[in-house]
């Protein structure tokens, strides 16, 4: 009996041996991680974490204010400095110039869009291409001011058979409702007073003859330029057909990802990226930049991103808007673009 229970006290401390052993190999990778010579665990810890409004502890648990600085100003993104020139879109299809070119303009007669599955080993996603952008406009929570609404549902009551989200909102230690937008919104031409704040970013919308606009301007100056409808976020992405220089990865890290662009021949982009999932890790700003230049984008800027990220196509939610828990759901938000027939 007592033999019994030595060799059974022997076995629980040889478990508890290798337990322990293991929890020591995991300390010494994450410290290698979190301080070794290699720093593209660290930056993308600190790009990622500093560029969310809730998760920044992530990054500040582990870092020296002096060290994320210095991270997060080897990994900027520095937008061309004028506006959008509107008068470079033409509006005109020419003959492809290589196969994205085809993808995007071979398309059935009468089609209002056309979706394309991107897939970039890493991260995935997909690409509604608008083909008429007379019929986006801005739409917004039917509650704005008080709580936010799911974009499925602000697409059904447009019904619009294309949507994506817009611009952002207040969302304190993520308990934001999507309620109180932040920046300028501006619909059918008029400019809604929910304003809560600025991003000190951009405009981006559309004008009266249906030409993406991407502009550091007020909103009243958006209104006499003829501005009819737009949000304010960013970092623009191109202008004019130049890229924004982005050092390093960009200095917003890897998350779920909305863009809208347009091409020179009036084509409208809308691409979603997913993200937080072992599928889809998310994309930086050098990723969108990327994908869309290789569609020809003339102008495109960066939406909101992270769990607002989301594509609704016919009333359905098409990509896979993964939250920081991993579960597979999407959010109230403010506002959105959306497509009608």
């Amino acid at each position: 009996m007592w033999k019994k229970k030595k060799r059974g006290t022997k076995k629980i401390d040889n478990i508890f041996t290798i337990i322990l052993s293991i929890c020591d190999v995991l300390a010494i990778v994450i410290l290698i991680l979190l301080y070794g010579p290699s720093n593209g665990f660290r930056t993308w810890l600190v790009t990622t974490a500093m560029s969310t409004m809730n998760h920044q502890y992530l990054a500040t648990t582990f870092y020296s204010g002096e060290t994320i600085n210095k991270i997060l100003s080897e990994n900027e993104t520095i937008e061309p400095e004028e506006n959008t020139d509107t008068s470079l879109i033409v509006a005109e299809e020419k003959p492809y110039v290589d196969e994205y070119d085809k993808e995007i303009l071979d398309r059935e007669d009468g089609a209002i869009y056309k979706l394309i599955e991107i897939d970039e080993g890493s991260f995935s996603g997909y690409m509604a291409v608008i083909y008429d952008p007379s019929k986006i406009k801005v739409v917004t929570s039917k509650y704005l001011g008080t709580r936010g609404e799911y974009l499925v549902d602000m697409a059904k009551r447009e019904k619009a058979v294309v949507a994506i989200n817009g611009g952002g909102f207040i969302d304190i230690n993520g308990l934001g409702n999507g309620g109180s937008p932040v920046g300028t919104i501006i619909q059918e031409g008029k400019i809604l007073n929910y304003e809560t704040g600025s991003y000190n970013r951009g405009l981006i919308g559309f004008t009266n003859d249906n030409k993406l606009y991407l502009g550091k301007i007020s909103a009243e100056e958006a209104i006499n330029i003829g501005i009819r409808d737009a949000v304010e976020f960013g970092p623009f992405l191109i202008v004019n057909g130049e890229s924004s220089f982005i050092n390093g990865n960009g200095g917003y890290g890897y998350h779920p990802r909305t863009a809208i662009a347009q091409r020179q021949d009036g084509i409208v982009l809308f691409l979603v990226i997913d993200g937080r999932s072992l599928k889809s890790r998310g994309a930086d700003m050098n990723d969108l930049v990327n994908i869309l230049l290789r569609y020809h984008a003339y102008n495109a800027a960066n939406l909101d991103g992270g769990n607002s990220s989301v594509l609704v196509i016919n009333n359905q939610i098409v990509n896979h808007p993964y939250n920081w828990d991993n579960r597979e759901e999407t959010r109230p938000i403010a506002s959105g673009f959306v497509v009608t027939e």
